[in-house]
Parts: structure tokens; C-alpha cells; sequence
């Protein structure tokens, strides 16, 4: 059963197989084979969901290039967590599958001219502080 799982390239599955005794003996080798094949049969049925990694990007920009950042944030098809609004800048806190991050941050720095600043990882607290004023 568990080489039927290797085979399979799955992580954090398990497999549990019950037999309910019918009064035919299958022996050690027809147990085996009838697990294994039960196992492969739920395999070969399940619906496989990919995981994909994501990463949180901390993206600093002047108000001028907000509206830019949140249009490419959405043709990225990534979504915004918080955001802050500072006296001078905006932090947004960006979250987009991680083989996708550089290239992201990329572009929003070259499509601002250097303006937007995206850094990672990003912790959620990150952004609140960043563009608070400071006290006097």
C-alpha cells in the first residue's frame, strides 16, 4: 500500500483499507494484492489537488503608483491582505504563489521606474508599522 502512495508523488496522504471477513481465506499474498489494488482503485477516483506555495510580498509605493500596483496585482491573479496609508507611501501586503514573486516584484519595479519597493517575506504586522509616522 504505501509503495502505491510513493508511486503516486502525494504528501500528507494516508491510506486505510478495511476488510470485512466474507469466509474466503486469501492468504498472505492475497491480502496484500487486494490492498494494494484497493488503494490504486481510490487513487486512480480521487480528485488531486495540487499545493501550491505561496509567498507574502511587502510592496512599498507612492500614492501616484497605487492604482498601477493594484491592477497588476490582479492580472497576476494575487490577492491583497493589508494594506496601510501613510503620510508619503502605501503598504500593501501581497500574497501570489511564490515562483511567481520575483517576477512580479520585477515588474512593478521597472513599470515605476525603482518608485515600488516589494521585499519578502512579508509579515502581516510588517506592514502596519512600516508607514506609521513617526512620533514626535
Amino acid at each position: 500500500m504505501l509503495d502505491v502512495l510513493r508511486h503516486q508523488d502525494l504528501e500528507g496522504a494516508l491510506a486505510t483499507v478495511v476488510r470485512y471477513f466474507g469466509g474466503v481465506k486469501l492468504g498472505a499474498g492475497g491480502l496484500v494484492r487486494a490492498y494494494t489494488e484497493c488503494v490504486a482503485q481510490a487513487l486512480r477516483d480521487a480528485v488531486k489537488t495540487p499545493i501550491i506555495r505561496m509567498t507574502t510580498l511587502c510592496c512599498q509605493t507612492p500614492y501616484a503608483f497605487e492604482g498601477m500596483v493594484r491592477r497588476a496585482l490582479s492580472e497576476a491573479g494575487a490577492t491583497l491582505g493589508e494594506s496601510h496609508h501613510g503620510p508619503v507611501l502605501v503598504d500593501l501586503a501581497i500574497t501570489l504563489p511564490e515562483d511567481q514573486a520575483a517576477g512580479f516584484a520585477a515588474k512593478l519595479n521597472e513599470a515605476s521606474s525603482g518608485r515600488v519597493v516589494c521585499t519578502a517575506p512579508c509579515l502581516l504586522a510588517d506592514v502596519a508599522l512600516t508607514c506609521t509616522p513617526p512620533t514626535k
